[in-house]
């Protein structure tokens, strides 16, 4: 399959201090500089509570499950109360409760929704993640929890949910909100924003599979989506800063049974909140 070669435009600012600290590290020691990356590319910022989720957060039932697989806590949050439940998964940095918009539009129409702090992320604790412990931790909220009747996934959640899916859980549609694509375009700009080596992404993708015994690119959207039966709703703003829309064309291309809904000027986070967006995520789940 040939790679996409739209990268991830991620606007996430990297302070000065740690630019010149990769830098100065990259003159002494390539293993000190990957170590140094590795901590960097698994720690996600956590954010302060924006007013339009605090009703969510105060309305949801919320409780602490752990996750055996990778011997750590999360906060899930439980809100409405129907037999007819909907995951949601947030992105890198977001929280449980990033999806509120959904969330309610999915309670009014008689669905309750189950989401997640995923570790180190939110009231979740720890310092690190990375993508593996996401789907960990969707496999095991089905055990506990589901079955659930679909889901939506923003940004990484997305990748999350498609790999999910590969791995056994059972939903019937699944939307996917401005998710990104090919592993090694995230590990490659990333290193570019540290204005390291082009080498240093090989050399970090070396590191994290030696470490995890997988291989990172396999957990590329459209690898999975390949891989994916149920219907997938693909929803993307063409002015979207951080991923690239041509990830969005890229993932639908490999599905088997795939929607796309292509959006303007709503960018990477506010798409989350697009009436439009919502409506056809129901009507989808709906129909």
């Amino acid at each position: 399959m040939t790679k996409n070669s739209g990268k991830p435009n991620q606007t996430l600012k990297i302070s000065k201090l740690i630019l010149i600290a990769a830098q100065f590290l990259s003159f002494i020691s390539n293993k000190l500089t990957v170590s140094f990356a590795a901590r960097l590319f698994t720690t996600p910022t956590k954010h302060k509570l924006p007013k339009r989720e605090v009703t969510m957060d105060q309305k949801s039932r919320q409780e602490s499950v752990f996750i055996p697989s990778i011997k750590k806590e999360i906060v899930v949050y439980h809100y409405g109360d129907s037999p007819k439940k909907i995951l949601l998964m947030h992105g890198w940095s977001g929280r449980g409760t990033q999806l509120v918009k959904f969330a309610d539009a999915l309670l009014a129409n008689v669905y309750m929704t189950i989401s997640f702090d995923a570790p180190a992320h939110g009231k979740s604790k720890g310092n690190t993640t990375l993508l593996p412990e996401f789907i960990e931790s969707i496999l095991e909220l089905e055990k506990k929890f589901g079955p659930f009747e679909a889901a939506v996934g923003h940004s990484l959640g997305g990748i999350a949910l498609l790999n999910s899916v590969r791995r056994g859980l059972q939903i019937d549609k699944l939307t996917i909100v401005g998710a990104a694509d090919i592993i090694s375009d995230i590990t490659d700009q990333f290193v570019a924003k540290l204005e390291l080596d082009a080498k240093y992404s090989v050399l970090l993708r070396d590191h994290f599979e030696k470490k995890h015994q997988i291989s990172m690119d396999s957990f590329s959207a459209w690898h999975a989506a390949a891989l994916t039966p149920i219907p997938v709703l693909v929803v993307h703003d063409a002015d979207d800063d951080e991923v690239p829309v041509k990830c969005a064309y890229h993932i639908h291309e490999n599905l088997p049974n795939g929607q796309l809904m292509i959006t303007q000027q709503l960018g990477h986070r506010k798409i989350l909140g697009d009436k439009k967006v919502i409506a056809q995520t129901i009507d989808f789940f709906k129909s």
